[in-house]
């Protein structure tokens, strides 16, 4: 059963979820997120995912 504010945030596309995209898309794991989902990932592939993206903060961060 979901509930209808996760099915209103699937819907968008928030700046975080496009620079998870991207990243998942560097890594060559889009494939493998469009045909069976993010829940399919392993954990070394979303913790490297994360750790990508906090990193990604950090450099815009220092950019202000």
């Amino acid at each position: 059963m979901r509930n209808k504010k996760s099915n209103e945030v699937a819907n968008e596309f928030t700046p975080d979820m496009l620079m998870k995209y991207e990243i998942a898309e560097e890594l060559d794991l889009i494939d493998k997120i469009k045909r069976f989902g993010w829940g399919e990932l392993t954990a070394k592939e979303t913790g490297r995912i994360g750790g990508i993206m906090t990193a990604r903060r950090k450099q815009g961060d220092r950019g202000k």
